[in-house]
């Protein structure tokens, strides 16, 4: 079972965060949705933060870990708000079990194929020697020859904990990405349609939704509005959070 954190009560809302992120990348945003009438879930995706590690790893196993999740909670029909791999996993989810799905919100990615595009991280990643029981400090060292976006450092670095005294690991299972990643780029599948109340939002300063992608999210989300956070990146939730709660909560009220 998916590891969760559950805040507030009202309608049921589940989070799903980015690939190599976690439940806790949204926490404040997750408080904020609690204290307006929100049954809050923050989940950790397989092979994420706090949830079991597996060798399989696709967006259709997401979508089954997601539909367990709700089965055990008794969730019958939720809103699903989901980031970058979160937002690809809750569109599947939504076009195969439209009827567990109240409204959708996908931060800042879309429908289509995504080429591999995180070498440079990866290669960070794996240049960490965990056998050698580096320090917070010597990890983030050797992390910045490899990545040079402040940002993304910070964020890998919040996956890093103790695993035992003087013993650092990843949260994530870098080894199963490493086999697995060109799952994480997949497109959504030609016939995947979803007719319910459905909001995109993308960073200005992102690549990862262009203007020409417009029509092929119609395409699968008909009834879907496309919002633009201007000067902010792929992370918008995290740059500009009180515009990105002012869009949401908008839509979902």
């Amino acid at each position: 079972m998916l590891y969760s954190k559950i805040e507030g009560s009202g309608k049921p809302l589940l989070i799903l965060h980015g690939f190599l992120g976690m439940s806790d990348n949204w926490k404040t945003m997750g408080t904020q949705f609690a204290t307006h009438g929100f049954e809050v879930h923050l989940l950790d995706l397989r092979n994420h933060g706090r949830s079991f590690h597996s060798p399989e790893f696709s967006y259709e196993l997401m979508v089954q870990d997601v539909l367990d999740y709700c089965e055990a909670n008794n969730l019958e029909k939720v809103t699903i708000l989901g980031h970058s791999m979160g937002g690809k996993t809750a569109m599947l989810f939504a076009t195969t079990y439209p009827e567990r799905i109240e409204k959708l919100i996908v931060a800042d990615i879309g429908p289509k194929f995504y080429p591999q595009h995180h070498q440079a991280i990866f290669e960070g990643l794996n240049a960490v020697d965990f056998s050698l029981k580096p320090s917070r400090n010597e990890v983030e060292e050797i992390l910045l020859q490899h990545i040079t976006d402040f940002g993304t450092r910070q964020f890998l670095m919040k996956s890093l904990y103790w695993l035992e005294p003087g013993q650092l690991a990843f949260r994530f299972n870098l080894e199963v990405f490493n086999s697995k990643m060109d799952e994480i780029g997949k497109s959504l599948p030609d016939n995947a349609v979803f007719v319910k109340p459905t909001l995109f939002i993308r960073g200005g300063n992102s690549n990862y939704i262009l203007d020409e992608d417009f029509e092929n999210i119609r395409l699968h989300f008909p009834d879907s509005e496309i919002e633009t956070i201007p000067n902010v990146g792929h992370w918008l939730h995290a740059e500009n959070p009180k515009l990105f709660f002012d869009i949401t909560s908008s839509f979902l009220e």
